[in-house]
């Protein structure tokens, strides 16, 4: 039988108890003091515990977290890209030398964990490593600075995995996979990522691969913690399923979900999933179609692009034990033997195009999130007001969530702090998020001083679907408008933590669009924001043979 590449540092791990173990020690361990993971912890103990994440056997320690970041090195000299921590609260009911139970958001026991160490971490210091920079637009900067400030760790003792009820004939731990690798009886293994439906000349491409390497495909899809905005889950997996028995090898292909958290941490993250890979059985990964981290900054310049990544890959082929074969959109045409670009070909796979058809609506009748933000009077609700007639008159079924009525009803007991503000604030995204995923339009006029908490909104709601407009409007004009006479008693110091006065309000750096108010009406500048939508294609056109 061929002998695949052995796992990153020699052996896979796994950290699952057996089924006598795990009855033994359940009664123990459900008396535990307990912290409750966070869906992306909850991804990372998964592949810790099925060896994805070989060598690591827990979460990072601070000598192996410090040298990762400075150095992309464990503490003992093993390279590894990315830190893999347990953050926690303070105040969580962490002893160091006792047992802690970790349980997921349902309150379901999933594994102990001995505290060997508790040490803080730096969203700074952390981010401008990760990722180069530290800008709150991108998803795991807006994440992490919800994170505890402690990180714990100590040896793990997984009582059983995360249940899926989708698709788990094709979750399969490394050790699974491997065995059906061997089963293949070939030399070579090819991981293939993407986040894109599969295009025939994708097949192409990896056919090409395959057969140059007389190897087999592992077609790899990263489900674990999606990215906001990622294309639309079931219909991507779906369609992966499709086309591959429909159209690929089945001699040499597997198919196979990977539950991963991903970072959007560019060139690191490719390093970092071609240990991922290699623990699956793979030594080839191909990289550059989409590669991770490909969001736009503040002001709108990617944060990494495909050839840093593949750069970063083709530098450490030695150590990492898995040759990066570089994606390219243009390949030569089987049918002309002429060269051809994947974005400029419009066919698909017919399976796709039936999945995409059933799934996703037009763009006009897609959920889109519109967030106007400014200071208290400067002119937001007036505005949403005259918005909302103006789109229900294009047919567009939308929601208002102004910020004093949610104040209301959703957030009433919340107080002013910015702790305070940033639940109130959060509540709105979330139900925003919501109201988009299924298809409506949702206007929120809110205040939302704090620019991290704004990003984390368009995150929660996805980039593609949130329009951030700033009413720009002078503090003294505020202040003039102000019938309920709140900046004057902010100025005398009755009123503690006032937006504008003596708590800050933070302006979008890079809004979709920026409205003043002294010199434009709110029907005008709701005109502006309709006609934002049109060029987006989330509004139609009203047909003006019926205005006659």
């Amino acid at each position: 039988m061929t002998e695949l590449l052995e796992p990153y540092g020699g052996r896979l791990v796994r950290l699952l108890l057996s089924e006598e173990e795990s009855t033994e020690q359940l009664r123990m361990a459900n008396a535990l003091p307990f912290v409750q993971l966070s869906d992306r912890s909850l991804n990372d103990l998964e592949l810790l515990a099925v060896g994805a994440f070989s060598p690591l056997d827990r979460f990072m320690g601070r000598a192996d977290y410090e040298r990762v970041l400075k150095e992309m090195r464990l503490g003992d000299g093993t390279f590894w890209p990315i830190p893999i921590t347990l953050p926690v609260q303070t105040g969580e009911a962490i002893h160091l030398g006792k047992d802690l139970a970790l349980r997921n958001a349902r309150n379901e026991l999933i594994a102990v964990m001995t505290v060997e160490e508790v040490f803080p971490w730096n969203l700074e210091t952390e981010t401008a490593s990760l990722l180069g920079q530290v800008d709150s637009r991108h998803p795991l900067v807006t994440e992490m600075s919800g994170w505890g400030p402690l990180c714990i760790s100590g040896p793990l003792r997984v009582f059983h995995l995360p249940k899926y009820h989708d698709f788990a004939d094709i979750r399969r731990t490394p050790a699974q996979v491997r065995c059906l690798l061997q089963e293949l009886r070939v030399k070579n293994v090819v991981a293939f990522q993407t986040r894109r439906f599969l295009h025939p000349l994708h097949k192409t491409f990896m056919q090409h691969v395959v057969s140059e390497c007389d190897g087999a495909l592992l077609h790899h899809p990263v489900v674990g913690l999606i990215k906001p905005g990622d294309i639309e889950y079931y219909a991507r997996i779906r369609s992966y399923r499709a086309v591959v028995e429909k159209h690929y090898d089945s001699k040499r292909t597997l198919l196979n979900l990977l539950p991963l958290a991903t970072r959007s941490a560019g060139p690191r993250e490719t390093l970092w999933h071609a240990i991922i890979c290699r623990n699956y059985g793979a030594n080839h990964l191909i990289v550059g179609d989409g590669p991770p981290g490909l969001e736009a900054d503040s002001f709108e310049q990617p944060f990494s692009g495909s050839d840093q990544v593949q750069e970063a890959v083709a530098a450490y082929p030695a150590e990492i034990g898995v040759t990066m074969v570089p994606f390219t959109e243009q390949i030569a045409s089987p049918v002309d033997d002429e060269s051809t670009r994947i974005g400029q070909v419009s066919s698909t796979h017919p399976e796709t195009t039936e999945i995409l058809t059933d799934m996703f609506p037009p763009r006009h009748k897609q959920g889109f999130c519109v967030w106007l933000t400014g200071l208290s009077c400067a002119g937001k609700s007036v505005t949403a007001g005259v918005l909302t007639s103006l789109l229900l008159e294009r047919g567009r079924q939308v929601t208002l969530l102004d910020g004093d009525v949610v104040r209301t009803h959703l957030s009433k007991g919340l107080g002013f702090s910015r702790e305070d503000r940033d639940t109130n604030i959060h509540r709105i995204g979330f139900v925003a998020s919501e109201i988009v995923r299924h298809g409506g339009g949702v206007l929120c006029a809110v205040i939302s001083p704090y620019r991290a908490t704004r990003d984390q909104c368009r995150n929660m709601v996805g980039p593609d679907h949130f329009i951030e407009v700033f009413i720009d409007t002078p503090l003294s004009v505020c202040e003039q408008r102000d019938a309920k006479g709140l900046y004057a008693k902010a100025r005398r110091g009755e009123l503690r933590g006032f937006t504008g006065i003596d708590d800050p309000y933070e302006p979008p750096l890079s809004p979709e669009l920026v409205l003043t108010t002294t010199d434009r009406s709110p029907e005008a500048n709701a005109r502006r924001i309709v006609d934002f939508l049109l060029k987006r294609g989330l509004v139609k056109e009203i047909d003006a043979s019926r205005l006659h």
